[in-house]
């Protein structure tokens, strides 16, 4: 067995992240670059077509109120989401570190909003988009075995609870079987979501065009109703920046991430779109807003005696979306960790298999708590505001750094005009909420706020004037979790 000394807690060494050298002098202790274009690519496409292109249809049509305008909405979703990922592209080939926003604002507007950022993520934004995706996997995975009735919850919670702690315990395991996996149902999911689009577009040729007529007949002209309706369609367009979690773990990331980007955002646009327009070419409005999983509906619809693949398909494609936020937000808690935001304990890796392990597992942890929340709904449009919130800041960041820093090494610079557009529309998504669904946006916010404290009394206070409890406890929790875990604090590179 490899023998290995407790790591240093932050007081120990001045606040500071410790490190711990490996055994074999040409090994550092450090996460590996093992992710290719391929894998990239899967990363994007998987977490991207997870669950919200089965839940939010009905999301979009409440809001919307007609085909027409919710065809509109997810269209513009779309080209919203290829503008956020293009200035993702320039912004990761120019911050090279993981942690996709969290890091970029770190490097813009400092510490403070940075861990705000980190702060709403542990809260709401990971954990709450896990949960969805897993019970929406489990919704999926039952629906077939009670056809007549209610699946009982408690089955519902504990298989989504067992689709968690599986994918945790794969990506604990080796990296290169997170991405096997995410390869595997990325290609699965694809496969399934062009079986639906073929037979829509099938239906259409043999003349099923009704529920076309007066397509935009009934639309909503409420703007705050329209903000609504894009965030569901946002919920099923975000996953774009999860490469950008992960971007020390790419190789060649100044090629590969730009063009991971480039080959994923086309085809995710284009398959939602025709997903759309297949299930209102065979559903009427009524069936969309009264089933709970669309895709099971549209299959009950036209495939007959194959109903069951479609269930089984969408389970598929959950568990591959759920795998690759998973790999993702444990590297941000990992990330957060080495800055100082969060105990050491967090940016440990195995010492033989080089995975985040402490960070997987708090990350998991989190994501089961969620799974008691009933309302899913409501979890996207908690999730929507904060996630939105940030992204935009962090893209304001990016202007921000062209002004501040104008000779600073850009491998891929874009013209100002998309970062500027995306920080108006972020603009309108965060502030017309407040008016059209003041709670929730209310409830954003006051989570975002409760990260204050924390910060002054966690991170801002220096190590030796926190409270001596609190010290203790994190130290011999840190020492717990690296002997549990058999990890040691990651090393960091010479140019951090």
């Amino acid at each position: 067995m490899a023998s290995y000394s407790p790591a240093p807690t932050q007081e120990e060494n001045n606040g500071g992240p410790s490190s711990a050298k490996s055994e074999c002098p040409d090994e550092s202790m450090k996460l590996k670059k093992e992710i290719s274009l391929l894998n990239g690519v899967c990363l994007i496409v998987g977490n991207m077509i997870g669950s919200g292109i089965f839940v939010s249809p009905k999301g979009v049509l409440i809001h919307s109120a007609s085909y027409g305008l919710s065809l509109v909405v997810w269209t513009v979703g779309g080209i919203f989401s290829v503008f956020g990922a293009l200035c993702y592209a320039e912004l990761g080939t120019t911050i090279t570190k993981s942690g996709a926003s969290y890091a970029y604002i770190l490097e813009a507007f400092g510490g403070f909003m940075a861990f705000i950022r980190l702060w709403t993520s542990l809260l709401i934004i990971e954990p709450t988009s896990q949960a969805i995706i897993a019970i929406t996997f489990s919704n999926y995975m039952v629906q077939p075995i009670f056809p007549t009735c209610v699946a009982p919850y408690s089955a519902n919670r504990l298989l989504a609870a067992g689709c968690i702690c599986l994918l945790t315990f794969v990506n604990c395991a080796y990296v290169k079987w997170g991405t096997r996996v995410q390869d595997f149902f990325t290609y699965a999911k694809v496969i399934a979501l062009i079986a639906v689009i073929i037979t829509g577009l099938v239906k259409m040729g043999q003349g099923h065009t009704q529920n076309f007529d007066g397509m935009f007949e009934g639309s909503s002209q409420d703007p705050g109703h329209i903000a609504l309706a894009l965030y569901s369609a946002l919920f099923s367009y975000s996953g774009w920046d999860t490469l950008n979690f992960v971007t020390e773990e790419i190789k060649n990331p100044e090629r590969n991430l730009p063009l991971a980007i480039a080959i994923s955002m086309p085809i995710v646009t284009v398959i939602y779109i025709l997903t759309n327009v297949a299930y209102y070419a065979i559903l009427p409005m009524n069936a969309i807003l009264d089933s709970d999983a669309v895709a099971v509906t549209f299959a009950d619809q036209v495939f007959g005696v194959m109903n069951w693949t479609i269930p089984l398909a969408v389970a598929l494609s959950c568990f591959g979306g759920l795998n690759a936020s998973i790999l993702a937000s444990s590297r941000l808690f990992f990330v957060g960790s080495r800055e100082g935001h969060l105990p050491d304990s967090l940016c440990m890796i195995h010492v033989h298999r080089y995975t985040p392990v402490p960070a997987l597992l708090f990350n998991g942890l989190m994501a089961l708590i969620y799974l008691c929340v009933e309302d899913v709904f409501r979890l996207i449009n908690y999730y929507s505001f904060s996630y939105w919130f940030f992204v935009g800041l962090s893209i304001l960041g990016q202007l921000y750094l062209r002004w501040k820093q104008p000779d600073r090494k850009r491998p891929l610079k874009l013209s100002l005009f998309f970062p500027i557009v995306f920080c108006v529309l972020s603009v309108f998504l965060v502030v017309v909420p407040l008016y059209s669904d003041t709670v929730n946006s209310l409830i954003g916010i006051g989570i975002a706020l409760s990260g204050v404290p924390v910060y002054f009394l966690c991170v801002y206070t220096p190590a030796n004037k926190r409270p001596q409890r609190l010290r203790s406890l994190i130290a011999k929790a840190g020492v717990l979790i690296q002997k549990v875990c058999y990890s040691v604090v990651t090393e960091m590179d010479k140019s951090e």
